[in-house]
């Protein structure tokens, strides 16, 4: 499927056509929708070139709810680890 961003869209955007793509793979990264693979595909990045990206941007690689560390927590206790 091809998707077509009309010149005005970018123009008003003040971006190239490169820099959109990446803004929507950078979007779509940090909203879950897709993963680090393919959002630096989207971004027409090499994977190790969107994690930069994404250091540079402070938009983390993994996220880590605090339901996620309260099982871990919960798991932890249940080994006896804590």
């Amino acid at each position: 499927m091809s998707v077509v961003i009309s010149d005005e869209i970018l123009q008003a955007s003040h971006l190239t056509p490169s820099e959109f793509c990446q803004e929507i793979a950078l979007f779509l990264f940090q909203t879950g929708r897709l993963t680090i693979g393919y959002a630096s595909q989207l971004a027409d990045m090499q994977p190790n070139s969107f994690r930069q990206l994404l250091k540079q941007r402070n938009i983390p690689l993994y996220s880590y709810e605090v339901e996620d560390f309260e099982l871990d927590l919960k798991n932890l206790r249940e080994l006896g680890r804590l």
